[in-house]
């Protein structure tokens, strides 16, 4: 008998070796069959009887069938399944508790349980949970999916649903820190000069309570200006170590929403004690420094300050004012300061545009929403002069940050961003030579030859080519070494200028501390503090387009309705169509292939090249500014749906 079953393995191993298989990820789709794509780009179909085992998203392994023509394959082995803890809607039906995973291309329904602790009568029908894939039918000894409720995050009334399940959904806290109340002012054996007299100032936006930066501007008798940046200085009140810094620590930023903001430290830090308040002494960090008439930074010093903001402008204001518009005017003293701030920015957007780099002006789209959470109206923000003046003001007061951290001890907190990734240089060289660009490899890598490439490609103006070359490019990173940052065009780059938003400003705001008191610098940040401070605003921006996605649909639902008409940009394209961005107000939309044109074989999709064609001519392209006019609004997926304009 024993000897049968050993036989009878090996038979079996003997087929298994013989028969061929494939690897790769389930793609779903919404007739209920679907495709394995492998890493080599191969796709294979998976029928509706197969993708009762998997989900969307499932590495497997799965067996090849082939028949004449056509192949598919039969999921046989899970390697890594998609879901782990996920969003969820809640379903009972006869005293029977299920799940629906909240994801666009999964809509199986998962029986589930209550994890113990949890009150079942709390949780009813539509309601909004976090749950576990706790079985899953590839398995071993798992017969299908089934699934565990560990938490309740919203009724299915709750008008915040938006906010709160996208907080749960990233793993983002759903509230600011707890707050204390013992927050005194610490004796840092630091001597703090009193600007309290100088007529400082704050720029902001009209409902902005976190203000964590102040200015004082002078022109020079020799030409150029002195410009004083006073930075809020919660370092002062929290120590390291101390509970609410290791909360910070572990928030990294504040995470801004429409409508909402959940703070990096307790509000009564962040939005009352060291905010920089109109007339409230605060201590700060500061440093002064001299732009030349060239725009070039010269010296600069870092200090150790008490200030007092003598004005709270808004941005509306200050840049209606400084181009002759509206009746709001500032005082005497900080009038002849704004003005000189004006041309001191001119001067050094003008030298960064020569000697480093400066971002295309794209405007912020602000959500207006009422108590209940209802959007009201989505306004265009663009960058205006006062914007402009902040920004450059910080951009300069950074690059000093930077370069005293590398001077005087080696490390600290860099934002840095290389153009492209070394893997990913290659096939930048390629593209580009196709387009008659020949480079080298270092102008790549270099940050001197880059600089001088990008303002050659700028001059182009070809949108088409700005988004194929994305595509091979870099993302920001931080890093506790200093490294270049070719956004910017810079060196090095540190910010300091926003501790009460960024936990690795309240890091160089120590470490900077250190060199003012001569003090030996500590140990280098970790490459977990480093990795852990890039994940988190990774997740705080996907928070903030989830979030206004939502609102999105929910705005423009009329609109699609109507089948409205709007000018939008072509930011996307994919083997199932476009994806396009409307300019009013900075929505997305999916024009899918089969509304390109009513017969899908005459629409052709280049998604490597990122063009269009439509009967055998060019229709679209990356880039191509065109007409759509929305047709759905679905607010289950959080996506809207378009087709190009008639």
């Amino acid at each position: 008998m024993l000897q049968n079953n050993a036989l009878l393995s090996q038979l079996k191993q003997q087929i298994r070796e013989n028969t061929p298989r494939v690897e790769g990820v389930i793609k779903a789709t919404e007739r209920g069959f679907g495709f394995l794509e492998t890493d080599d780009g191969d796709s294979y179909f998976v029928p509706p009887p197969a993708m009762k085992q998997v989900l969307h998203g499932d590495r497997v392994e799965a067996v090849l069938k082939e028949e004449g023509d056509k192949k598919s394959v039969e999921p046989e082995r899970l390697i890594e399944q998609s879901l782990e803890r996920f969003i969820a809607r809640v379903q009972k039906r006869e005293g029977r508790l299920a799940v629906i995973p909240d994801h666009p291309s999964i809509n199986n329904v998962v029986k589930s349980r209550i994890k113990r602790g949890l009150d079942e009568d709390s949780i009813a029908d539509g309601d909004w949970v976090v749950a576990r894939l706790v079985r899953h039918p590839l398995k071993p000894d798992d017969r299908g999916f089934f699934g565990q409720i560990d938490e309740l995050i919203a009724k299915s009334d709750n008008p915040a649903v938006p906010w709160r399940v996208t907080l749960a959904r990233h793993a983002l806290e759903q509230a600011s820190p707890e707050a204390g109340d013992d927050w005194t002012l610490a004796d840092e054996g630091l001597e703090r000069e009193d600007l309290t007299a100088w007529p400082l100032f704050t720029i902001d936006g009209e409902k902005t309570r976190d203000m964590d930066d102040a200015l004082h501007v002078e022109t020079r008798e020799d030409g150029g200006w002195r410009l004083t940046v006073a930075i809020a200085d919660p370092t002062a009140y929290v120590a390291e170590g101390h509970a609410a810094d290791l909360e910070a620590q572990t928030r990294a930023f504040t995470v801004y929403l429409p409508g909402q903001n959940v703070t990096m430290l307790p509000e009564v830090l962040a939005d009352d004690l060291c905010s920089l308040k109109e007339g409230a002494d605060r201590p700060s960090l500061a440093c002064t420094l001299n732009v030349e008439a060239d725009g070039s930074l010269g010296e600069y010093r870092f200090f150790a300050a008490t200030v007092r903001s003598h004005a709270r402008l808004v941005y509306d204001n200050v840049s209606d004012w400084l181009e002759g518009q509206g009746e709001w005017a500032p005082d005497t003293a900080i009038a002849p300061q704004l003005e000189a701030l004006a041309r001191l920015t001119e001067a050094r957007a003008a030298w960064r545009a020569e000697h480093a780099l400066v971002f295309k002006d794209r405007p912020d789209y602000v959500f207006d929403l009422d108590d209940a959470g209802n959007v009201l109206d989505i306004r265009i923000e663009g960058r205006r002069i006062a914007n402009r003046m902040i920004e450059e003001s910080m951009i300069a007061a950074n690059a000093c940050c930077a370069d005293l951290l590398s001077t005087h001890i080696g490390h600290g907190i860099f934002n840095v961003h290389r153009a492209f990734e070394p893997e990913k240089a290659d096939a930048a060289l390629e593209f580009l030579a196709g387009q008659q660009i020949e480079v080298e490899r270092e102008t790549l890598t270099e940050l001197p030859r880059y600089r001088e490439l990008k303002r050659e490609l700028e001059g182009r103006d070809d949108a088409w080519l700005d988004a194929r070359l994305r595509r091979f490019q870099g993302y920001t990173s931080m890093s506790a070494q200093p490294g270049p940052h070719f956004g910017l065009g810079l060196p090095a780059y540190a910010t300091w200028t926003s501790p009460i938003r960024k936990y690795g400003d309240m890091v160089n705001h120590r470490l900077i501390k250190r060199v003012l008191k001569g003090e030996q610098a500590p140990a280098e940040a970790s490459a977990a503090l480093t990795e852990q401070l890039t994940e988190r605003r990774r997740l705080n921006r996907m928070a903030e387009r989830d979030v206004k996605d939502w609102l999105y649909v929910r705005f423009l639902t009329p609109a699609a309705q109507a089948q409205q008409d709007f000018e939008a940009e072509v930011v996307a394209i994919n083997r199932g169509g476009m994806r396009v961005r409307l300019t009013a107000n900075g929505a997305t939309a999916f024009v899918p292939a089969p509304l390109i044109h009513n017969d899908r074989d005459k629409v052709v999709i280049d998604d490597k090249e990122g063009r269009i064609q439509v009967e055998g001519e060019e229709r679209f392209k990356l880039g191509d500014v065109i007409r759509v006019a929305l047709t759905e609004a679905r607010e289950e997926t959080r996506s809207l749906v378009a087709r190009p304009a008639a």
